[in-house]
């Protein structure tokens, strides 16, 4: 069989429009489509500092006074305004018997103090007792009634 010029240059177009057809060809699948989003994971444990910049917060009728914005955003309370919360509420930072939420606004949370060095007096009951630091007298259950050593 021989080929020509001719014929090569026919068979050559076909073939060239055809994988150019074939190319541009789309596969349309009817199906039910994509599927509903899977919903947002739900938010993990909220790891805040110690930082002392306290503020008020509120969570319904329930005002409180929070070491700082983020243990309030961590107990689920919006920040209202900076500093501690006036009448009502807690009764404001280590006043009224509370503990402002320094601790997260839960009795059975585990503390995280740092290891800054600033001495202070603590009590709990009759006993007094030199802490490095303000959270650990805290985290004791001591109650800060000086600076300084005891």
């Amino acid at each position: 069989m021989v080929f020509s010029a001719k014929t090569f240059v026919r068979r050559a177009t076909a073939a060239s429009l055809l994988s150019l057809m074939l190319a541009s060809c789309v596969v349309v699948e009817e199906g039910p489509g994509p599927g509903p989003r899977p919903p947002r994971p739900e938010p993990g444990p909220q790891f805040c500092t110690r930082e002392y910049d306290p503020v008020c917060a509120r969570r319904g009728n329930d005002r409180q006074t929070f070491g700082n914005s983020c243990m309030a955003d961590a107990a689920g309370y919006r920040v209202i305004r900076r500093g501690e919360c006036r009448g009502g509420g807690d009764g404001g930072w280590n006043g009224g018997g509370g503990n402002g939420g320094w601790n997260g606004g839960g009795g059975g949370n585990q503390q995280f103090c740092t290891r800054e060095y600033r001495p202070v007096c603590g009590q709990r009951g009759g006993s007094l007792r030199t802490f490095p630091n303000a959270c650990e007298a805290d985290s004791a259950g001591f109650r800060v009634v000086d600076n300084g050593a005891c």
